[in-house]
C-alpha cells in the first residue's frame, strides 16, 4: 500500500499525491494541482497589484477600455435612476480615454478635449457617478470644492492644488495622475449672478486661472512638470441661482459636454434603501452587526421612509439622497444607542415604527419643526 502511494505522482509544491487533489497540471519537470495554482495566482494578483500601487504607471489600452454599454451597466450596480445622465457620461468618458489612446498611438487627426460638467440639485448622484467611473478605470480621481479656490496672489488654496491632490492620490506618480479625473464640486458657486452689478473679480479670477489646466497644459510642480491634457476634468453644480451661462465663455466652452440630472422620485428613493451595491439599509445592517444585533425593515418600513423624505424635500429644501440618510439615522437613534446591552438582538422595523419615530410630519405637520 506504501508503494502504491509513493508512486504516485505528486503535487511538486504541497506534496500532495493525485487522489489527495482535484486534479494535477503537468509541467516539464514536475507537477502542480489544482489548489497551489489558485493560490499562486491570487499571490502574483496581489504582488502585481502592490507594484501598481507603489509607483508602476497605469497603462490603458483598447482591449482594457470599458465600452459605453459596459460603463452604463457598472453605473447601474451604484446608482439609482438618471438613465439619460448615465448614457451620456459613459460615451464622453469612452471617447475621452479613446482620445488618450489615440493621441499615444501617434494618428494624425487629433482629437479635441472634451471635459464634462454635471447639472443638478444636491443629492442627485453627481459626486457617485464621477467617483464610480474612476472606479471602474481604476484611475486616480479627486475632488475639489471650487469655493475654496482663490485667484493668484490671493489667500486660499491657489488652482495648483486641484494637480497636488490628484499627485497624492496616485502616490505621487506623475504619469498615472496625468491620467486621472478631477471633479470640481460646486462650480456654480463661481459662476456669475443675475443680481450681480458688475464683475465679481474674485470669483471670474479664479475662472480664468482654472481654464489653462482644464484645456491642457503643462505645469510645473515640486514632484515634476506635469501635462493636463490627458486629465478628465468634471465639473459639478446645481445651479439654482446661476446657470451654466454665467461662466464665462472662455470656461463655458472648456466643458463642451453637458450632463443634466433629474430630481429624485419617491420610487428612486425606495430604490436607493435597497438595491445599490452600497444600499444604506445594507449599511446600518452591517454597523449594527457589529453589536451582534440583527435588524430587519418590513417594506412598508421602506415605503414609510421613502414617503416622508420625499414629503420633507418637496416642503423644505431638496437634498435628494441625503435625506435618506437623515431620516435613518434618527429612526435608529435610539436602537443604535441602545445595542451593546439590548437583550432581543433580533429588531424588526416597520412602517408604524418609522412614522412614531418621525413624529408622524406626513400628515401634514409643519415639517418646519423637523431638524431633517
Amino acid at each position: 500500500m506504501a508503494d502504491s502511494k509513493r508512486n504516485k505522482n505528486r503535487c511538486s509544491f504541497c506534496g500532495r499525491t493525485e487522489d489527495e487533489v482535484g486534479f494535477l497540471i503537468t509541467g516539464m519537470n514536475g507537477y502542480i494541482c489544482d489548489s497551489c495554482a489558485t493560490q499562486a495566482y491570487e499571490i502574483t494578483q496581489e504582488a502585481l497589484g502592490g507594484a501598481k500601487r507603489s509607483g508602476a504607471a497605469t497603462k490603458l489600452n483598447l482591449r482594457e477600455l470599458p465600452k459605453p454599454l459596459e460603463i452604463k451597466e457598472f453605473l447601474d450596480q451604484y446608482v439609482i435612476g438618471q438613465d439619460d445622465a448615465k448614457r451620456f457620461l459613459s460615451v464622453s468618458v469612452y471617447n475621452h480615454y479613446k482620445r488618450l489612446l489615440q493621441k499615444d498611438g501617434g494618428d494624425d487627426v487629433e482629437i479635441e478635449k472634451s471635459n464634462i460638467i454635471m447639472v443638478g440639485s444636491t443629492g442627485t448622484g453627481k459626486t457617485l457617478l464621477a467617483r464610480t467611473i474612476a472606479k471602474l478605470l481604476h484611475v486616480p480621481f479627486t475632488i475639489v470644492d471650487a469655493t475654496v479656490l482663490t485667484e493668484a496672489g490671493y489667500v486660499g488654496e491657489d488652482i495648483e492644488s486641484i494637480l497636488t491632490r490628484l499627485l497624492q492620490v496616485a502616490d505621487y506618480n506623475v504619469p498615472e495622475a496625468e491620467q486621472g479625473i478631477v471633479f470640481i464640486d460646486e462650480i456654480d458657486k463661481i459662476a456669475g449672478r443675475n443680481n450681480t452689478s458688475g464683475a465679481d473679480v474674485s470669483r471670474e479670477g479664479v475662472q480664468r486661472d482654472i481654464l489653462p489646466i482644464v484645456e491642457g497644459a503643462t505645469v510645473k510642480t515640486k514632484y515634476g512638470q506635469m501635462k493636463t491634457d490627458h486629465i478628465l476634468f468634471i465639473a459639478a453644480g446645481a445651479f439654482h441661482v446661476s446657470k451654466p451661462s454665467d461662466l464665462i465663455p472662455e470656461l463655458q466652452g472648456r466643458f463642451p459636454v453637458r450632463v443634466e440630472l433629474s430630481s429624485l422620485t419617491k420610487e428612486d428613493l425606495r430604490k436607493i434603501l435597497t438595491e445599490p451595491r452600497q444600499a444604506l439599509i445594507r449599511q446600518y445592517e452591517s454597523l449594527l452587526e457589529t453589536e451582534g444585533v440583527t435588524i430587519t425593515f418590513t417594506e412598508s418600513s421602506l415605503d414609510a421612509i421613502a414617503e416622508i423624505a420625499t414629503h420633507v424635500n418637496e416642503e423644505t429644501e431638496d437634498i435628494g439622497a441625503r435625506r435618506l440618510y437623515t431620516i435613518l439615522e434618527r429612526v435608529l437613534e435610539d436602537i443604535s444607542f441602545e445595542a451593546p446591552d439590548l437583550e432581543d438582538k433580533n429588531v424588526t422595523i416597520d412602517g408604524d415604527y418609522i412614522r412614531e419615530k418621525m413624529g408622524r410630519i406626513t400628515q401634514d405637520i409643519d415639517v418646519s419643526n423637523y431638524i431633517l
